[in-house]
């Protein structure tokens, strides 16, 4: 039987995109024990190993929370409270987990998991608020060694993600918007959604909405969760992954460089998805300064469009940059 959730008239208006740098921390641990993801994410696997990561750091604490099919204890990665949340805002809700909530949530976890007579496991339900603590940490230690040194590539292709399906939300709406994150969705026409392949579980959304969450680490699995009191989540495969590692050509076509100057020519080139300034100067290593005074000029011209998204700006090439940017790169540049 599928997995359902029932819409009211109040859980449409409800619906938001939202992105998680925990969520991709602890999705980041799971991959490392999973061997058919690893396909995925060979170059930060590789570097993982030469920096002796595995040697270093122990997270056999999460993993065992982690089933593959099942529960996942809630309290240590709750829904993100809004598009632009830190790292550090996300681990000091857990930090301030109730240790009784969370004995329940861990024991459920380890359950489905079939670990709960390992040690660790009665460890952790026999003092939950020395467990939340110590997990806490772990999930930092995560976060600094795995996360971090990447975030803001990753957050690009986190916010991109959302950008294009927030113009297939403008375009197609809500039903065909769902019906296009995942081949296992089905929306029936009116107000139930069905995810096909999953454990029989109903929940009715009764005004609650649904958080719509891209993720890098989670894919290509569809995973929907979160018991009350958290607010339902959708965490979907985000578009673009196969790009994800790949080095930046270090090629910026010289007829394009000697119409718009090198540098600003790099940053029209690198912009393949919306990309804040901060992400961008970061990608090609320039000052923010500089490369928010380029995107200012090449918005200007009419070769950038700009969007608010969150905290920051994004910018994407429109029609015109595009066609620049491509023509300049035609195997004939010489």
């Amino acid at each position: 039987m599928p997995f359902t959730l029932h819409f009211g008239e109040a859980d449409l208006l409800r619906c938001r995109f939202a992105l998680s740098p925990l969520w991709e921390t602890q999705e980041a641990v799971r991959t490392l024990a999973r061997p058919e993801r690893h396909g995925y994410h060979l170059p930060w696997l590789r570097r993982l190993r030469e920096a002796r990561v595995a040697e270093e750091l122990d997270f056999t604490p999460l993993q065992i929370l982690m089933p593959h099919r099942g529960h996942n204890p809630d309290c240590l990665y709750p829904p993100p409270i809004g598009p632009a949340a830190t790292f550090d805002e996300e681990i000091a809700r857990v930090r301030a987990t109730d240790p009784e909530s969370a004995r329940d949530d861990l024991a459920y976890a380890l359950a489905d998991a079939g670990t709960s007579d390992r040690p660790e496991a009665r460890a952790m339900l026999a003092d939950p608020a020395r467990a939340v603590r110590e997990l806490a940490d772990l999930i930092e230690r995560a976060w600094n060694t795995l996360i971090a040194p990447d975030w803001p590539r990753l957050r690009a292709l986190l916010e991109a993600d959302i950008a294009y399906h927030s113009r297939r939300l403008a375009d197609v709406g809500l039903e065909g918007l769902l019906r296009e994150l995942h081949p296992r969705l089905e929306w029936d026409g009116t107000s139930t959604l069905t995810l096909a392949k999953t454990d029989d579980h109903r929940r009715d959304l009764d005004g609650a909405g649904l958080v719509l969450m891209p993720s890098v680490f989670s894919w290509p699995d569809l995973v929907s969760g979160f018991d009350p009191p958290w607010q339902p989540t959708l965490v979907y495969p985000a578009r673009g992954i196969a790009g994800l590692w790949a080095a930046p050509s270090s090629r910026t076509p010289e007829t394009l460089a000697r119409l718009l100057g090198r540098v600003r020519a790099e940053v029209l080139c690198a912009l393949d998805d919306p990309t804040g300034t901060t992400t961008l100067a970061h990608r090609l290593g320039l000052a923010p300064s500089s490369v928010s005074a380029h995107l200012s000029v090449l918005r200007d011209a009419g070769l950038l469009r700009s969007r608010r998204y969150g905290h920051q700006v994004l910018y994407e090439r429109t029609p015109l940059g595009i066609a620049l940017a491509t023509e300049g790169a035609r195997p004939d540049d010489t």
